[in-house]
């Protein structure tokens, strides 16, 4: 089924976005791992809009409610399950979108395939508001990993064409990436600037998309498989997941197709006696298995679909165009909160991984 992951772990999101609640539920968890609630509830405040100037402003809580496989605060064995309660919605915003599909959105697919019967409310299991839930699984397996020292952090690599700094190569867990309160940047102008480029969008009723980059640190050599088990396979099936996702770098990426091989191998060195690559142009991953460097991708996130300007659609009951005026509660750049959801998607694609090797 298309909303469920996963090879030794399995994920499965349910819900719409205006539905009494969204949920997930994480199967083939061992039993005996903590859950430090307070924690994971933190991971999923930096995912929910806060009241911030550059998000919707829809309010939801985004608090979890445990209902299976977790008692006093271990994982149990049994299937993991929980659910966000949705607190806050405007339905009637989307009751015109049965007929009249946003430009750039799910509508007119999911009109085809599903033949009216899909929920338009809030873009229903479309929806960006799915994350949540998926948010919940993720920000569990970041606990697990992090207990076996292994970290994964984000940052806004672009954003309406303004560049934060690059992550360093002696990139480590202790390295701090938000230099500014909830704005995952590392460089402190960069994101102010980043921040009134989404504030110019939303005065002219438009949006912004842009890229995130991710790092994984202290990750052992040898996870992953060849082919369809690789990391990049696992990784590539979990983040493009994530609405609005369009592409997926690992390490250089598409710029390693303008280098020579000369240019683009990863000379191996011996560190500390361990087996290391001088450059890292690979991304951690050779062959679909880690080589024990950081992990490195980035990945682009397109721009709000639902926005405020006039635009032409079509009317499917007369079949003729028509004037499209959205009317609801929409991010005029969903980016900073997509940096904790890629977060999430690469912790449960590699704690996956993990469970192939244990």
């Amino acid at each position: 089924m298309s909303s469920t992951y996963g090879e030794n772990l399995k994920l499965s999101i349910f819900g719409q976005s205006h539905g009494a609640a969204i949920g997930m539920t994480l199967d083939g968890i061992p039993a005996g791992l903590p859950v430090d609630e307070v924690k994971l509830q933190a991971f999923l405040s930096r995912r929910s809009p806060g009241g911030k100037a550059y998000t919707t402003t829809r309010k939801e809580a985004d608090t979890p409610e445990f209902l299976a496989g977790v008692v006093n605060a271990y994982t149990c064995g049994a299937p993991i399950a929980a659910i966000i309660r949705n607190t806050n919605t405007r339905s009637g915003d989307y009751a015109a979108l049965l007929d009249c599909p946003r430009p750039g959105h799910a509508d007119y697919t999911a009109q085809v395939k599903y033949k009216g019967f899909q929920d338009v409310a809030g873009g229903g299991h479309f929806s960006g508001r799915l994350t949540a839930p998926l948010c919940i699984a993720g920000g569990l397996c970041k606990q697990w990993l992090e207990a076996m020292g292994i970290h994964i952090r984000a940052h806004i690599s672009v954003l309406a064409g303004i560049a934060d700094e690059p992550i360093s190569p002696d990139y480590t867990s202790q390295t701090p990436i938000c230099v500014l309160d909830d704005f995952p940047v590392l460089n402190k102008d960069a994101g102010i600037a980043m921040q009134q480029a989404i504030a110019d969008a939303k005065a002219d009723c438009d949006s912004v998309g842009g890229i995130i980059e991710c790092i994984v640190t202290g990750l052992p050599a040898g996870w992953g498989d060849p082919m369809f088990g690789g990391m990049e396979s696992r990784l590539a099936a979990m983040i493009y997941g994530i609405p609005a996702v369009k592409g997926l770098d690992f390490g250089v990426g598409f710029t390693s197709s303008y280098l020579r091989g000369s240019q683009n191998n990863d000379a191996f060195d011996i560190k500390d006696g361990k087996v290391v690559t001088k450059t890292n142009y690979a991304g951690g991953i050779l062959g679909g298995i880690t080589n024990g460097m950081p992990l490195v991708f980035t990945a682009a996130i397109k721009p709000t679909p639902t926005i405020f300007k006039t635009q032409q659609s079509i009317s499917l009951s007369k079949m003729e165009t028509c004037e499209l005026n959205i009317h609801g509660r929409h991010d005029p750049c969903i980016v900073p909160r997509a940096v904790p959801v890629i977060e999430a998607a690469a912790a449960i694609a590699i704690f996956d991984a993990y469970l192939s090797n244990h």
